[in-house]
């Protein structure tokens, strides 16, 4: 079973090239949207709409109890919580999670 759907995904020098231009367009609060592109155990990376190096990470620990991770491809949103500067990923609170708070 494939768990990724991202062919054209950054590497991860681009990410980290590209990570003092992603904090400053995405500071805690923002609102996003982007695509589920891969599903591993813990989480969610999704791809952030108009931020082609930034790599989006909503974790199981936020995760309210009650609710669900998506599926692979789909369409979210949520708000960028906190960015987590030694692996370069922008973590994300889903929108859907904030329902079962």
């Amino acid at each position: 079973m494939n768990d990724s759907a991202w062919p054209d995904e950054p590497t991860p020098e681009q990410v980290r090239r590209g990570w003092a231009a992603t904090v400053s367009a995405l500071p805690a609060g923002t609102r996003v949207t982007g695509q589920v592109v891969a599903c591993p155990p813990f989480g969610v990376f999704l791809r952030i709409d108009d931020v082609p190096d930034a790599l989006g990470l909503a974790d199981i620990g936020s995760m309210p109890a009650g609710a669900s991770l998506p599926a692979l491809g789909a369409r979210i949103s949520g708000e960028v919580v906190w960015h987590t500067d030694h692996n370069h990923q922008v973590r994300i609170r889903l929108s859907e999670w904030l329902d079962h708070s």
